[in-house]
C-alpha cells in the first residue's frame, strides 16, 4: 500500500508585530508650571536681568520635570560655543530672507549663562546670526541652569553632523509635510530645505535606503535648482527626476556586479563607475541641465566595457565608499 506523501506548509510571514506602546512618563501639561520655580531658577532671573535680558517663564520640563527659564537677551550677549562648527554665509542669508518675510522670529535657540554673563548657544549660530544681519536688538531663548547638563549640550555640536542619507530624508518629509499647508513655490523654501538636490536624492532613499547617495550628490548639485513653481508641483517634478535617477542606480549596479564577477573588490566600485561616465568631471560650469546630463549617464553606463578596467585605474580611483543605509 502506497504511503501517503507527507506534506509541509510554510507558516506564511506577515508583517511584524507592532512595538508595544511606551509606558506614559513626565508631567501632565497642567503640571509644567504649577510648582514654585527652585532657587536655581530664581538665581538665574536675577542674574539674566543684570545682564539687560529679561526672564520670560520658568517651567519643567514635560519630559523629566527639569526646571528651565524661558527668556528674552540682548542679541549681543548671545554668541556661539567654540565647538561650533563653521558659519555658512549662504544659508544665513536664505535664512534671514525668510525670517524677515515672514516678520517673526519663532524658533528660540538654547543658551547658557557663562561667568561673565555671556550665553553660549550651542545650536543657533545661524539663526543668532541671521537676526544680527536684520538688526534686530534681542532674541528668545531657552536657558538651562544645570551646570552639568549645561555641559553636555556644549558638546552637542563636537558630534559629527547628520550625514546625508538623514538630511536628505528630513528634507522631503518636510517638503511632504509642507506641500497640504502651504503651497507656495518651492524656491520659497530655500532656507527650510537648505539645497535643491536633497529633496530629489530624499525621495531615492525613501524608495531604496541603501540608496548609495554621495556618489550622485556631485552631480545632483550642479543639476538641481530651486523651482518656480509652486511645491506640490515641483514635487511631481522631483519624483520624475528621482525616477531617472534610481534608473541610472540600477544601472551602476549592474556593472558593478560585473566588475565583482572580474574580482574586482572595492567599497569604491560604484563611485569609479559614476565618475567615468561623468560628463561633468572635466566642466568648469556651475550648473547644467537635469535630463541631459542624466540620460549621457545612462548611456555611458550601458556603454561600459567592465572587461577594459584595469587595475591600477580603480586603484587610482577615490570617491565615497557604497553607504550601508
Amino acid at each position: 500500500m502506497p504511503t501517503a506523501k507527507k506534506t509541509t506548509r510554510r507558516k506564511k510571514k506577515g508583517a511584524p508585530a507592532p512595538a508595544p506602546a511606551p509606558e506614559p512618563r513626565g508631567l501632565e501639561a497642567s503640571m509644567v508650571a504649577a510648582d514654585s520655580p527652585p532657587a536655581s531658577i530664581e538665581r538665574l532671573t536675577q542674574a539674566i536681568a543684570a545682564d539687560g535680558g529679561t526672564a520670560l517663564s520658568g517651567y519643567r520640563d514635560p519630559l523629566g520635570g527639569h526646571w528651565q527659564l524661558l527668556a528674552a537677551l540682548p542679541l549681543e550677549k548671545v554668541e556661539p560655543t567654540p565647538y561650533q562648527r563653521d558659519l555658512s554665509q549662504a544659508h544665513v542669508g536664505r535664512l534671514a530672507s525668510a525670517i524677515d518675510r515672514l516678520g517673526r522670529f519663532l524658533d528660540p535657540v538654547i543658551a547658557v549663562r557663562t561667568e561673565d554673563g555671556r550665553y553660549w548657544t550651542p545650536n543657533g549660530n545661524h539663526r543668532v546670526a541671521a537676526l544680527k544681519s536684520l538688526g534686530a536688538r534681542s532674541i528668545v531663548v531657552l536657558v538651562v541652569p544645570e551646570p552639568e547638563v549645561a555641559h553636555r549640550i556644549l558638546l552637542l555640536n563636537t558630534e559629527k553632523a547628520h550625514n546625508l542619507r538623514e538630511r536628505a530624508l528630513e528634507v522631503i518629509r518636510l517638503a511632504q509635510g509642507l506641500v497640504d499647508l502651504d503651497d507656495r513655490p518651492e524656491r520659497e523654501f530655500e532656507a527650510e530645505f537648505e539645497e535643491a538636490a536633497l529633496l530629489t536624492l530624499g525621495l531615492c532613499y525613501q524608495k531604496n535606503g541603501r540608496f548609495s547617495g554621495a556618489v550622485y550628490h556631485p552631480v545632483l548639485r550642479r543639476t538641481e535648482a530651486f523651482m518656480t513653481v509652486k511645491l506640490s508641483k515641483a514635487l511631481e517634478v522631483r519624483a520624475e527626476h528621482a525616477k531617472a535617477v534610481m534608473e541610472l542606480n540600477d544601472a551602476v549596479e549592474e556593472t558593478v556586479k560585473r566588475l565583482k564577477e572580474r574580482g574586482f573588490e572595492s567599497p569604491y566600485l560604484k563611485a569609479f563607475v559614476v565618475a567615468r561616465v561623468n560628463p561633468l568631471r572635466f566642466q568648469r560650469k556651475a550648473t547644467a541641465v537635469f535630463d541631459e546630463t542624466i540620460q549621457k549617464m545612462l548611456a555611458g553606463v550601458k556603454k561600459f566595457d567592465a572587461g577594459k578596467v584595469k587595475p591600477d585605474q580603480l586603484a587610482r580611483a577615490g570617491g565615497p565608499p557604497e553607504e550601508t543605509g
